[in-house]
């Protein structure tokens, strides 16, 4: 469900498409095999029970490592393809890898891989610049956690060694060393893997502000799967496009949320842009995937706010292939993220739908969004700005149907494979039979 899940899985299979045979490797809880769809998957198993602070900020799990070397000795690919950067998919796998004189690529999907607080928003609100930096992020990533920003900054001028004392005391005065130790792996990890893939622009700028050479670098942004498209409308036909309700006024403007339920992707913000406008007729259908007990908390946070107000409602998910399909029945996609997403890929189906976007000014939204071309950008975490151009796109139909005429072909998971497929055959001197992703 989760946006790399299901780039990996468009990207296996259009690979598979140009005959390079393709193994999905992930880590779960225990070693096992099975297939997705017609793609090889073996899972390998990590250490449940983490013992060492260590092993959560530095070069990863030692079982898991070992596991992926037998994976690595049993079917022998000519290239890996990491696309996670966690305990489970870490360094020593990339060394696996490397001690076996296999290629390694490696895709930053998310702000995650270089950011401790996760967002690459400074103290939660702006933009940081992604530089690496012991002092400056532990104390974000203190705040991040809870800690009040005059005491983040305090904590963050102590380096205590390294232990495994787990309290969240002992942990808060242990976070510079924490992350000095993490940005140390993450560095090694850029140095030693022999290509990285940067899925948007200020990704790349990240990776070359911290020391990767522009050379190692490809910008290769996201696609919609060919599976999406295959059989759908065609994007130049008009007549195949989403029809606006906003014939006239006074009619209702049908908003479509989708995604992850997550602080990190403001749907409280959404929904408070819309309970602001009592007058105005919204639609609005949340088709969100609440993963883990976090996801479960915020989603009954966000149905307490809604309460009372039946032009909000929370819809089933929607599995991948049918993301365009329901996309077609609204007027505008709302992708509220108060973080830096490197996409996100539900961009991309909902100009394969025909549909504007409406999101913040902000990260990868604002690269694939031109405001007033193909969607609205807003700024970010403000509801005043979220209600204002709602208000002013419902009062405004000729505008809404301004942006669907300008909204072009998305790019497709296929041109991904393409040039993955170039960059695998670059590395490895010759076009690759096998590849582990």
């Amino acid at each position: 469900m989760g946006g790399t899940e299901v780039y990996v899985a468009a990207l296996a299979n259009e690979l598979l498409d140009r005959g390079i045979e393709v193994l999905i490797a992930a880590p779960g809880e225990t070693t096992r095999n099975y297939h997705h769809d017609l793609i090889p998957v073996r899972r390998f198993g990590v250490q449940q029970q983490v013992d060492d602070l260590r092993k959560l900020y530095g070069e990863g799990d030692e079982l898991a490592a070992a596991e992926f070397d037998k994976i690595l000795e049993e079917e022998k690919p000519d290239i890996v393809h990491l696309h996670a950067f966690t305990r489970g998919v870490s360094l020593k796998l990339v060394r696996a890898a490397k001690a076996r004189t296999i290629p390694v690529v490696f895709t930053y999907h998310t702000p995650t891989v270089s950011c401790l607080r996760g967002t690459m928003m400074r103290w939660g609100v702006a933009p940081c610049d992604g530089m690496m930096d012991g002092r400056t992020c532990a104390a974000c990533t203190l705040h991040g956690k809870g800690v009040p920003r005059l005491a983040a900054h305090a904590l963050s001028n102590f380096r205590f060694q390294v232990s495994t004392f787990r309290s969240r005391l002992g942990t808060a005065f242990q976070m510079r060393s924490l992350v000095e130790l993490r940005h140390t792996t993450t560095r090694a990890l850029f140095n030693e893997v022999d290509h990285i893939v940067a899925v948007c622009q200020w990704v790349k700028e990240v990776l070359i502000r911290n020391g990767v050479p522009e050379r190692k670098i490809t910008l290769c942004r996201q696609g919609t799967s060919q599976k999406l498209q295959s059989g759908s409308w065609n994007l130049g036909d008009e007549n195949n496009r989403s029809t606006s309700s906003l014939s006239i006024h006074g009619s209702s403007l049908r908003l479509a949320f989708v995604g992850r339920l997550d602080p990190t992707k403001g749907v409280h913000v959404l929904i408070r842009a819309v309970r602001s406008l009592p007058s105005v007729r919204i639609a609005l259908d949340i088709f969100g995937i609440a993963q883990h007990e976090g996801g479960k908390h915020y989603e009954q946070t966000l149905r307490a706010m809604s309460n009372g107000d039946n032009r909000i409602q929370f819809r089933a998910p929607v599995s991948a292939d049918q993301v365009v399909p329901v996309l077609r029945n609204y007027d505008l996609l709302a992708v509220p993220s108060q973080w830096l997403e490197t996409g996100p890929l539900v961009v991309l189906e909902a100009f394969a739908a025909g549909i504007p976007v409406i999101g913040p000014r902000l990260g990868g939204i604002a690269e694939l969004v031109t405001d007033g071309v193909n969607g609205i950008l807003v700024e970010p975490n403000s509801v005043p700005a979220w209600a204002a151009a709602l208000e002013k796109i419902w009062r405004e139909p000729e505008s809404l149907k301004n942006l669907r005429a300008q909204i072009q072909p998305p790019r497709t998971m296929s041109k991904v494979a393409e040039e993955m497929a170039n960059l695998y055959s670059t590395l490895g001197n010759r076009v690759p039979h096998r590849a582990l992703v």
